[in-house]
């Protein structure tokens, strides 16, 4: 089922470890409206990079976030966020410094600059946080910092 002409709704349930553990990781019906929204905001963030772009997470159920080590407050198991990858823009600091100054035009509720365990990606999600100075975040494995921060 295409949510828009660039993602599937299958394209962000989609997990290797989910197959792996034998988890159904298919969102209940209540979800999709929410995914829907995060595929609209992944459909801007493709046109303002000019490339597209891969979804290394997006929706998990809590079994799954669990198994993946996810925070029980993930908005990954709400449908309302993606971690994502765009190789023709560069790399992840690349396109998460670029969407930073952009996330309000690009309804981005909340971007971060993931770098854990040498692999590093960018997570967005449509919720905007309580804490203004949480919209825009880099986690390493020192810590979380506001803003973006090259490493």
């Amino acid at each position: 089922m295409s949510l828009t002409p660039h993602f599937t709704l299958a394209e962000l349930y989609a997990s290797t470890t989910a197959k792996a553990k034998g988890i159904d990781n298919t969102p209940p019906p209540h979800v999709v409206p929410r995914l829907q929204g995060t595929a609209e905001m992944l459909e801007r963030i493709r046109a303002t990079l000019g490339h597209p772009i891969v979804i290394t997470s997006g929706y998990r159920c809590p079994k799954l976030n669990a198994a993946v080590g996810g925070v029980t407050s993930s908005d990954h198991t709400t449908g309302q966020a993606a971690d994502i990858l765009c190789p023709g823009h560069g790399t992840p600091a690349d396109v998460a410094a670029l969407l930073a100054p952009l996330v309000s035009v690009l309804g981005i509720g909340q971007l971060i600059l993931e770098g854990i365990k040498g692999k590093s990606w960018v997570h967005v999600s449509t919720r905007v946080p309580a804490k203004p100075a949480n919209r825009v975040l880099t986690i390493t494995d020192a810590g979380a910092r506001s803003g973006i921060h090259r490493a």
